[in-house]
Order: C-alpha cells, then structure tokens, then sequence
C-alpha cells in the first residue's frame, strides 16, 4: 500500500511559478507510475500529467504541455509537478496518484489506486 501527501499549493499571481511535490510512504513507490490530476470546484477531476516508474517517460495534458513538468525522485519517494507561467484557469485542486501502467490519462482518475489529499492552487488574475 501507498500512502501520498501532496504539499506546496498556495496563492500565486497569473504568469507566476509553483513546484509541487508527492511524497509517498512504502518501499514500493518504484515500481507505480505516477500522475497528477486537478479539479475546480463543481467539475470533473482532470489529468494533468504522468510519469511512468522510471521518470524516463511523461505524458501531459494538451492545456499544460510546455508549462508544466512532471519528474521524481525515487530515492526521495517524492514526485513533482513544476509549473510555470501559470493561467487563473489553473485554480484547482491538485492531487497526486499512483497506479500500474503508463500512460494512465483517463480524467476521473479511475485508473489509479492510491490517492493524495489535494492541495489547492490558486492563481489570480
């Protein structure tokens, strides 16, 4: 079993950069692949990016290719989400996932097996 504690949400202004990151607990983070999803409030949860075990492949959603990127770090049990000139169409909230197989991309999230808590981003106009 994983467990998965997303931190560094917060407020920034549009244009602005934030880094998120997962931290996992369990000797078997290696072997998930992981992902990212966002929701707003009152919508479906959507993808965002993945990562497969290895950090050798990504995969991104086409509203945050080339902004965003998606990479871990094994030996830390972390995985991360660096985003960069951020749009006020950002604001959600933003979980880690992990699960078997790569791309996992469906919005929903279905495909996953273990879930963060969310942290929330907000970016003003």
């Amino acid at each position: 079993q994983v467990q998965l504690v997303e931190s560094g949400g917060g407020l920034v202004q549009a244009g602005g950069s934030l880094r998120l990151s997962c931290a996992a607990s369990g000797r078997t983070f290696s072997s998930y692949a992981m992902g990212w999803f966002r929701q707003a409030p009152g919508k479906e949860r959507k993808f965002v990016a993945a990562i497969d075990w290895s950090g050798g492949l990504t995969y991104y959603a086409d509203s945050v290719k080339g902004r965003f990127t998606i990479s871990r770090d094994n030996a830390k049990n972390t995985v991360y989400l660096q985003m960069n000139s951020l749009k006020p169409e950002d604001t959600a909230v933003y979980y880690c996932a992990a699960g078997f197989g790569f791309p996992l991309y469906r919005d929903g999230g279905g495909e996953y097996d273990y879930w963060g808590q969310g942290t929330q981003v907000t970016v003003s106009s």
